[in-house]
């Protein structure tokens, strides 16, 4: 019987605290990019982002899930236009490259498709804990 085909349902950045200073003036997180299937699967779509910040004693006790959200679909992608790109080119090269990685794995998918999905952001037990309410 021939398997079904899969389809990417919807995007999900997980985001992760990699290093936060005991007086809260600093903190790295990690990010990573993942097509969730039909089916529940994950796909990691990229694995490579993330971000530093660092400012007054108590920075990363002042975070907020929609600034952490917000931020993470930027780091995401797609990324500012290289010289000599517009915004709209670079964005469709940026889903173009996430579609291809969907084609390595056998899923078929458009960029423009991926473009259109809702995207969750996933924050770890790290992070929700230094979040403010």
């Amino acid at each position: 019987m021939a398997r079904p085909a899969r389809s990417v349902a919807r995007l999900e950045t997980q985001l992760r605290l990699e290093r936060a200073a005991v007086d809260g003036r600093s903190y790295s997180v990690s990010a990573r990019l993942d097509a969730v299937l039909d089916d529940g699967r994950h796909v990691v779509l990229l694995d490579d982002r993330g971000w530093s910040t660092s400012g007054p004693p108590g920075t990363s006790d002042r975070l907020t899930v929609a600034e952490l959200e917000a931020t993470a679909r930027v780091v995401v992608g797609p990324d500012e236009p290289m010289p000599g790109r517009t915004r709209k080119e670079e964005a469709e090269l940026h889903w173009s490259a996430l579609a291809d990685v969907l084609a390595r794995a056998g899923i078929a998918a458009t960029g423009a498709g991926l473009a259109r999905l809702p995207h969750d952001v996933v924050l770890d037990e790290r992070l929700l804990a230094r979040v403010r309410r």
